[in-house]
C-alpha cells in the first residue's frame, strides 16, 4: 500500500463522494475518474487520514492546491444540501462551503452589502446594529455571520455576489445561486 498525503479540501472531496460503507479511497477516485476497476490482488490504496502529517514526496511531483484553483464544486455535497432544513439552512450551508473553499479571500464577503443594511459581518452585534429583523446567524466553522431575515430572492442575489467576490465565473456564480 502506497501512502499520499492530501489537503483538507480533496479529502472532503473524496469523502462525500463515498458511495457504500467501506469503499476505498482508490474505488471512488477509480469511479470519479471513470476508470475500470482495479483488478489486481496487490492494490495500492490510498489512506485518507485527518491528521495532517509531515509532508514527504518520493519521486513524484505534487501541484499545490492554491486558492485561485479552489473551487467550493469539489466539495459541495448536493445530497448534504438537500437535508438542510429549508433556504436558510441550505443558504447556511453553500456559504460554509465557500467559507472553507476559500477562507483567505472570504473577507470579501464584508464587502456585499444592502442599500440601508449590511449582510455580513464579524459579529452578530455589528449586524443588529445595522438594522431592525436581520435575524443574523452564524456561517458554520467560521467567524462571519449573516442577515438571514431577506426573501430567497435576496439570498440569491447574495450568494452570487458572494460567488463573484470570490474569483467565480459568472455561469459558476449562477450555478450557486440555484443551489438555494
Amino acid at each position: 500500500m502506497k501512502k499520499i498525503e492530501i489537503d483538507d479540501e480533496l479529502y472532503q472531496y473524496i469523502a462525500s463522494n463515498t458511495q457504500s460503507i467501506g469503499e476505498s479511497a482508490s474505488d471512488i477516485l477509480r469511479r470519479l475518474l471513470k476508470l475500470s476497476p482495479n483488478t489486481s490482488s496487490e492494490v495500492d490504496d490510498v489512506v485518507l487520514e485527518e491528521e495532517p502529517q509531515q509532508e514527504t514526496v518520493e519521486e513524484q511531483s505534487v501541484t499545490k492546491v492554491t486558492t485561485k484553483t479552489a473551487n467550493v464544486f469539489n466539495i459541495l455535497n448536493k445530497e448534504e444540501l438537500a437535508m438542510q432544513k429549508g433556504v436558510v439552512g441550505r443558504f447556511l450551508f453553500i456559504l460554509s462551503a465557500l467559507h472553507r473553499t476559500h477562507k483567505d479571500s472570504f473577507d470579501s464577503v464584508l464587502e456585499i452589502k444592502g442599500r440601508d443594511r449590511i449582510y455580513f459581518a464579524k459579529s452578530k452585534e455589528a449586524l443588529l446594529e445595522s438594522g431592525s429583523s436581520m435575524n443574523p446567524k452564524n456561517i458554520a466553522d467560521s467567524e462571519y455571520w449573516v442577515m438571514t431575515n431577506s426573501n430567497t430572492t435576496r439570498k440569491k442575489m447574495m450568494l452570487h455576489e458572494v460567488a463573484l467576490g470570490l474569483g467565480y465565473k459568472e455561469a459558476d456564480a449562477e450555478t450557486i445561486r440555484d443551489y438555494l
